[in-house]
C-alpha cells in the first residue's frame, strides 16, 4: 500500500515494506516487516492531451528516508530494525541511523522530525527557496494526517495483513514496498 502526500515541489511517500538483505550487517541477519517513509522531491509533469486530461506526476529523488522496522523473528512493535536514512547520495542511502528515541517512541520522534523539516532538508543538503520554505510550512500542518496514515500501516502490519513475504518466505533477498 502507497500513500502519498503532495506539495508544490516536496513530497511524503509512505509504504509498507518487506525486507530481506541479501548482504546484512552484522545483528541485521534475517526478514525485516514495518513502514518506510520517505520526504522525496515532486514534479508536475505537462498534461499529455486535453484540459481535462490525467496530469503525470513525477514522484523523484528521496531526500530522507525513515524505517520503522522490526525483525520477522521478533515480537510485533518491537522496533527492533528502527532507524533513519538522514542523507542521500542520489538514489542510493546513506547509512542507517539507529536512535534510541526514534526506537522507543517512533510516531513521537517522527512527528518532531516532520515537524523540523527544515532542519531534515539542512543536514540532507538540500538548498531551500521560497517554494520549498512554503512546502516545508505544508508538510507541518499536515504532521497528523501522515502520522495517521502511517500508524494505520503499522497496525495493519502488526495484524499480519501487510508487511509479509511475497512468496517464498526462504528467499535471501526480498523487497516488497512501492519504496
Amino acid at each position: 500500500m502507497l500513500y502519498v502526500f503532495g506539495f508544490e515541489r516536496i513530497g511524503v511517500a509512505v509504504s509498507n515494506i518487506y525486507f530481506v538483505d541479501p548482504n546484512p550487517s552484522k545483528g541485521q541477519e534475517g526478514a525485516e516487516r514495518g513502514v518506510r517513509l520517505e520526504v522525496r522531491m515532486l514534479e508536475q509533469g505537462q498534461l499529455k492531451g486535453s484540459i481535462y486530461s490525467a496530469r503525470p506526476i513525477h514522484v523523484d529523488r528521496p531526500i530522507w528516508r525513515v524505517d520503522l522496522l522490526e525483525s520477522v523473528a521478533g515480537p510485533y512493535g518491537s522496533f527492533d530494525r528502527t532507524h533513519h536514512h538522514p542523507v542521500f547520495s542520489e538514489w542510493e542511502p546513506g547509512r542507517r541511523v539507529f536512535t534510541k528515541e526514534l526506537s522507543s517512541d517512533p510516531l513521537h520522534w517522527l512527528a518532531e522530525r516532520l515537524a523540523d523539516l527544515d532542519g531534515v532538508l539542512e543536514q540532507a543538503g538540500i538548498e531551500r527557496d521560497d517554494v520549498i520554505a512554503a512546502d516545508v510550512a505544508r508538510v507541518r500542518a499536515c504532521v497528523p494526517e501522515i502520522l495517521d496514515s502511517v500508524n494505520r500501516l503499522l497496525t495493519r502490519v502488526q495484524k499480519g495483513e501487510l508487511g509479509r513475504p511475497p512468496g517464498d518466505e526462504a528467499a535471501v533477498s526480498v523487497r516488497a514496498s512501492w519504496l
